[in-house]
């Protein structure tokens, strides 16, 4: 009974942990002079309820009960030279969205209804050894989102209010946004170079240092913002007047993390520095300002709190700086956003409870004359590990954003399934 329930314990961190994200060198072992090639799957469905007013596109009126869903491929393969040095690639691919149409009709990939088939995410290769350290290349996640502690989201659907659960896409666009999350499409879908030091021995008190560090020429993906182009002095990238406040370019990002067990007590720390600048700049009053922003968080695990097969888990983070929500530039003058999340997560065996709550200031708009945006969600959950590849759970989100000039608020209620190979 007792290594069931430890099995149990494991299978539960294995299953809700983010497929995509955390992997940067092979998950199990490859044997010298060899390779794996693996083809993992996710599939997740979600029954909700929804609700709320002051939202953008509140369709949900017309009925507040929707169902959603998501399934992604991770295509890839691990390989190992004769010499110990490990190489490999990964991606990910995932459904795309559609307008509404009755059952999916029209199923060509270019009706715009329907079914329009999928798309890439992430794409990355890898090389390197743990005694050296990895290097990424590719659409993938940079040192903010692979050393992001103390944002908790084992729980539920596993993401909360990142663009990649599914309650949280049930709701009216126009929800609270995800700035305090370093997890999400924005920086991660963009390609860039990543450096992974290994782990090293803090000898002072007995922890484990590590560092990531990216740079990201702009905020294209692979093979996109290239259909007409024409070389750096060409037309179609010269005419950026005015730019957009979503494109960067040279965005450099660092993360230092600290780990130590004291007491039973499992604790990460990390902090670091994301900075960027514009694409293209507006003039005058709606001149873009360069983008900064820091992040600090921290997460303690202890084990064996009641019995001898459960933990708790408990974290916070922050993230301040010169950035709009959803990690846009903002005019010079407005300002500085700062963010906080504080969360939490109970296993015991095949079974976990979690939640959290993030509060955001930031500046309402490009341009907002000094208006500011206070936006604040919480989410709780429940699961339950059927089994390793199947977890089904509760999930309940509530978001409200408010600026001098207008109010809104969310709320979902779902019942889901997660299952992953």
């Amino acid at each position: 009974m007792r290594k069931l329930l430890l099995a149990s314990v494991a299978s539960m961190s294995a299953l809700i942990a983010v497929s995509g994200a955390a992997q940067a060198q092979p998950v199990k072992p490859v044997a010298p002079g060899t390779i794996v090639v693996h083809l993992n799957g996710y599939l997740q469905y979600a029954l909700g309820t929804m609700g709320g007013n002051g939202m953008v596109g509140a369709g949900y009126k017309n009925n507040a009960i929707g169902s959603i869903g998501d399934i992604r491929l991770y295509p890839g393969f691990d390989g190992m030279t004769v010499d110990g040095i490990g190489y490999g690639a990964q991606i990910e691919l995932r459904t795309t969205t559609s307008n509404a149409n009755g059952s999916g009709v029209n199923s060509n990939a270019t009706s715009g209804n329907g079914f329009d088939g999928l798309y890439i995410r992430r794409a990355y290769g890898y090389i390197g050894t743990d005694d050296y350290g990895y290097i990424r290349f590719g659409q993938t996640d940079g040192a903010f989102g692979l050393l992001q502690r103390g944002v908790i989201e084992a729980f539920g659907d596993g993401n909360q209010w990142t663009a990649d659960g599914a309650p949280v896409n049930m709701l009216p666009s126009g929800a609270p946004g995800q700035f305090i999350y370093a997890d999400q499409g924005g920086l991660y879908t963009t390609s860039k170079i990543v450096y992974i030091s290994p782990s090293v021995d803090e000898p002072l008190l007995g922890g484990k240092l590590s560092a990531i560090i990216s740079f990201e020429p702009n905020s294209n993906g692979i093979k996109e913002g290239y259909a007409t182009f024409s070389g750096p002095l060409g037309a179609s990238n010269s005419a950026i007047d005015g730019g957009s406040n979503a494109r960067r370019r040279n965005t450099f990002d660092g993360m230092v993390g600290y780990d130590i067990k004291v007491a039973g007590i499992a604790t990460k720390t990390s902090v670091g520095y994301l900075a960027s600048s514009p694409l293209g700049n507006m003039t005058g009053a709606q001149e873009y300002a360069s983008m900064g922003v820091f992040q600090a968080g921290t997460q303690a695990t202890y084990k064996a709190l009641f019995t001898d097969f459960d933990n708790i888990t408990v974290g916070a983070n922050l993230k301040t700086g010169s950035v709009l929500d959803g990690y846009k530039f903002k005019t010079k003058g407005e300002r500085n956003a700062l963010s906080y999340i504080v969360g939490a997560s109970y296993v015991n065996g095949p079974y976990e409870v979690g939640g959290s709550f993030f509060d955001t200031q930031s500046a309402a708009s490009v341009g907002a004359h000094g208006h500011t945006l206070s936006e604040y969600g919480l989410a709780a959950g429940a699961n339950y590990a059927v089994a390793k590849p199947m977890s089904l759970w509760l999930e309940y989100m509530y978001g409200n954003k408010h600026t001098a000039t207008s109010n809104g608020h969310a709320q979902v209620l779902a019942l889901g399934a997660t299952l992953k190979w």
